[in-house]
């Protein structure tokens, strides 16, 4: 039996989802910034593609959004949006292959880079391969949710990948044609077969050769190296402290609290400083190192004034905010500010 994914080793969610879903949201009617803000989720942090963000958060969200829109096939918008760029090094790495088979290969491999709980399965019979999409967890209520979305977003994307629907192809789903479906039959450019035992989409084989219309086979070994060093370095950053990271970058307000961020981990305020102290780290380190990360960011990129970004970090005026990003870096942040814009000239 899956486990829930509390229980689990939480790797975050690709926050670009999340600021898709809000723009979809947002184009309904629906007050997508107030429903980021209600799960402690900051919209501007969102458009990242660098970020993620726990999962606990994003399940409150989607389930929020579901509800708040009224539309129980948002899944099926969603998969709509979803553009191969925006699957980042994994979605490159697929354009790029040579053929539709070996962009199947790359999207089981890495497939954890953008739905870590998700778990494809592939099966040759000589005449058909089957991709059999299910979960590590319990997926509760947002199964029909997430199945759509992952679905049908890879129907779409092997119509972005070809130039048109996979010959031949077709989807299998488990349980009843819900009620919605038919309104968005016309979006799914395959046949769709309720009642199957399992969630899959299905290929002739004859298809798998088929050439790539964007193939690039150098670019494809650049990033499918991206690929596997981020593959790395998700795996890496699978301890608590990555967590509890994660629940801070994409905080509002920010900094959070130490209790909402226990909230929001399932743990208690005590278990959370003893578990970070086990990893010898601690919550107030790890809220100074999103500080500084973001403290640089805004520095080199924009211009706003050392007031205006004392107020985003949560500082109550800008000699504080000073203070600290001197002991930060032995710099005022000026003078951060100056050398990186005269390193921006010079190159």
């Amino acid at each position: 039996m899956p486990a829930a994914v509390n229980h689990v080793r939480d790797l975050g969610l690709p926050a670009i989802y999340l600021h898709t879903i809000a723009e979809l949201l947002r184009a309904r009617g629906v007050d997508d910034h107030g429903l980021l803000t209600q799960v402690g989720l900051d919209p501007e942090r969102l458009k990242s593609r660098d970020v993620r963000v726990s999962m606990s958060q994003a399940s409150e969200f989607v389930t929020r959004a579901v509800v708040e829109s009224g539309e129980p096939g948002l899944g099926i918008l969603v998969a709509g949006e979803m553009r191969l760029p925006l699957q980042g090094s994994l979605g490159i790495a697929a354009m790029n292959s040579r053929t539709l088979g070996e962009a199947l290969d790359v999207m089981v491999r890495f497939l954890a880079l953008r739905a870590p709980y998700i778990r494809v399965t592939r099966e040759d019979d000589g005449s058909h391969t089957v991709l059999t999409v299910d979960s590590e967890v319990d997926l509760g209520p947002l199964r029909g949710f997430i199945m759509d979305a992952m679905l049908f977003s890879c129907v779409n994307m092997g119509t972005q990948l070809l130039g048109v629907p996979v010959p031949g192809a077709r989807v299998r789903r488990r349980g009843r044609e819900p009620a919605y479906f038919q309104r968005f039959h016309h979006r799914v450019p395959l046949p769709v077969d309720y009642e199957s035992d399992s969630d899959a989409i299905v290929i002739p084989s004859s298809e798998l050769a088929t050439p790539i219309r964007f193939s690039d086979e150098q670019a494809a070994a650049v990033s499918r190296e991206q690929c596997e060093q981020a593959l790395r370095q998700l795996t890496e950053d699978a301890g608590f402290p990555a967590r509890v990271r994660r629940v801070i970058e994409t905080s509002y307000p920010f900094p959070p609290k130490l209790g909402r961020v226990a909230g929001i981990l399932y743990v208690s305020e005590r278990t959370l400083k003893r578990r970070l102290q086990e990893e010898d780290a601690s919550f107030q380190s790890l809220v100074d190192e999103v500080r500084l990360d973001r403290a640089r960011g805004l520095l080199r990129n924009t211009c706003m004034s050392l007031s205006q970004i004392a107020d985003v970090l949560g500082y109550a005026d800008a000699a504080n905010f000073t203070r600290a990003f001197k002991r930060w870096t032995d710099l005022s942040p000026s003078a951060y500010r100056s050398g990186q814009r005269a390193l921006s000239r010079a190159s």
